[in-house]
């Protein structure tokens, strides 16, 4: 029986552990003022697979894969602004990298997919 609490504690643990990590990880990685660019018409990136889009995205999102952008991101408008999203928030800052470094000035982002819905949502009450 006591194996059992112990094992139990360090999983609740963990759990605990992870929320608190994911939390501050999102915190630092999202970019700032989403809504505003929102609002001002940007471009919403789903860098998830086809697949992955095919499942669920953002209405109106534009889906290039990470997996394709290096050789799919001549299709975008460098001047353009772009906020880029995934399903963790990995992809999508890696993905705002390469386009940074390919001279896209205005790419921002977006995270996970809930974040930026929770953005959208909230840029259109602002509205």
């Amino acid at each position: 029986m006591k194996t059992v609490y112990i094992v139990l504690s360090i999983t609740v643990g963990i759990v605990v552990l992870f929320v608190v990590i994911n939390r501050i990880y999102r915190s630092k990685t999202l970019d700032k003022g989403l809504e505003k660019k929102i609002v001002k018409d940007a471009i919403i990136l789903d860098v998830r697979t086809e697949r992955e889009f095919r499942r669920g995205h953002i209405e109106g999102s534009l889906n290039i894969s990470l997996g394709t952008i290096k050789e799919r991101y001549i299709e975008l408008d460098s001047s353009k602004t772009y906020i880029t999203y995934c399903s963790h928030g990995i992809r999508s800052m890696e993905v705002k990298a390469i386009l940074k470094d390919k001279g896209f000035r205005k790419v921002y982002n977006g995270g996970a997919m809930s974040d930026l819905e929770d953005f959208i949502e909230k840029a259109q009450e602002d509205k």
